[in-house]
């Protein structure tokens, strides 16, 4: 299979040739979820309420994704700068430091979580008619702890390797699994929201399946559990993989976090049918999201690997070329949110009073779109070339200190309503994604300028 030059070839094909294929593997993904709700909502007679409830499981399935993201974002860098400084033994061991770690984190997950399950949804805002719906999916749902973990969390190791292909098959197969099983199992055999939940299953084991096989078998650097021997080796790998992994995890926390605060707001405000409409805003927010993590996701161990090689210019030509691909790519998208909300809420319901509903909300909460991307671009500068405190300081900083005050604050003691809660995200975006951006040219670029008259010395 063709791999990715890192080493020869030139930033802007390596960051190409990555993106491409996990723009295509990262829309599938959102398949997994995405296809349930649009399927969920046409279910007859429940389908905007159990949208809705769908809606309050996202926080619980974004925290398993964050403990996947902790020690697969935090370890691939690692990964990947031990293989520019060429030393593969190196990152052997982190490659099967995080598969050890994330192996036992599913295993603890699934066995704290399914007896608090429903007090968990409970705290997430899940009321009792709402129970009815979310209960039974998150059950099955959480059968598939470890896949999903496992696919999620092992992908960037495919790619950091060069195998961009094989980590884009790797979501494609379980996606189409699911595009397939879907309609089968919630319409033709009956089970409703119970099928979404068992179709997102089957399909989570297909991809793991392929995860694990391809790293065991067919990459340069081959994954296992470490022997007991390594264990005290490799804790130091550990704690260096936590703790750079921790700024996804965090972002991802946070996120979770908000929209915990925006439905109880919003239950509080708007009623069930306004959480129903953050759960399309959400959606929408996916979608469009991901060619912009993408980009990122692709980049980064172009960054890591040059920044293990100390290779200066290629990391600050990789930065430029993130920068226009990202900015030229949201100002189509911001474009289309503007000008034809009405095409994106469709795509997840027909129900009119809930396009009504959703057409102002969306264009509120994407009002500052553009400045999200000073975050991301900055975030993942941070995290690929191994600056721990930056990245986790601005991971917290965007979502906690700022927009989860400002949810409660807005709404509840400006009297703005609903309103308050989708702008709170705008002046975050405004705020949070400029300092980021901002902390990072001043931090980064004077470290890759005395990096490069080092190199000149030697």
């Amino acid at each position: 299979m063709k791999r990715i030059d890192f080493e020869n070839d030139t930033v802007t094909r390596n960051i190409v040739n990555a993106a491409f294929p996990l723009l295509v593997a990262q829309i599938m993904s959102l398949l997994y979820n995405v296809v349930d709700r649009i399927y969920i909502a046409r279910i007859p007679s429940i389908g905007t309420y159990a949208l809705g409830a769908i809606g309050l499981c996202f926080p619980l399935i974004v925290i398993i994704n964050a403990f996947a993201n902790l020690f697969g974002s935090g370890g691939a860098p690692l990964f990947s700068i031990s293989r520019g400084e060429k030393n593969s033994t190196k990152a052997n061991l982190v490659m099967n430091t995080s598969f050890t770690m994330l192996v036992l984190c599913s295993i603890v997950l699934m066995i704290v979580l399914y007896p608090l399950l429903k007090p968990i949804l409970t705290l997430f805002g899940t009321s009792s008619s709402a129970m009815k719906y979310a209960y039974p999916y998150m059950m099955i749902y959480l059968i598939g702890t470890l896949p999903s973990m496992l696919t999620l969390g092992m992908n960037p190791f495919i790619n950091a390797q060069g195998y961009s292909t094989a980590g884009m098959c790797s979501v494609l197969i379980g996606a189409i699994m699911n595009l397939v099983l879907d309609p089968m199992f919630i319409f033709l055999f009956g089970l409703g929201i119970q099928g979404a939940a068992i179709a997102t299953l089957i399909s989570q084991c297909v991809s793991a399946i392929f995860v694990y096989w391809f790293l065991k078998n067919r990459s340069e650097l081959k994954v296992r559990l470490l022997k007991k021997e390594e264990w005290i080796v490799c804790k130091r790998y550990a704690q260096n993989i936590v703790s750079l992994g921790s700024s996804s995890f965090i972002m991802q926390l946070t996120n979770s976090l908000v929209s915990i605060c925006c439905n109880n707001v919003l239950s509080i405000t708007g009623g069930d049918i306004y959480i129903s409409v953050m759960t399309i805003i959400s959606s929408v927010r996916q979608l469009v999201e991901t060619p912009i993590h993408a980009i990122n996701d692709g980049s980064s161990p172009v960054l890591s690997y040059n920044y293990g090689a100390r290779r200066a210019e290629r990391i600050r030509k990789a930065i430029k070329v993130i920068s226009i691909l990202v900015f030229g790519y949201t100002a189509i998208v911001w474009s289309f949110i503007i000008l034809i909300p009405h095409i994106l809420i469709q795509v997840f319901s027909s129900d009119p009073v809930l396009i009504r509903n959703t057409v102002p909300a969306l264009n509120q909460y994407f009002s500052a779109f553009i400045f999200m991307d000073l975050q991301y671009i900055g975030q993942n500068v941070f995290k690929s070339l191994n600056k721990k405190k930056q990245a986790i300081f601005f991971s917290i900083l965007r979502k906690v200190i700022i927009v989860v005050p400002l949810t409660y604050i807005m709404p509840l003691y400006l009297h703005m309503g609903t309103d308050g809660v989708f702008l709170a995200e705008p002046v975050s975006n405004v705020v949070g994604g400029t300092l980021c951006f901002v902390t990072m040219l001043v931090t980064i670029m004077p470290e890759l300028k005395r990096m490069e008259n080092k190199n000149v010395i030697e």
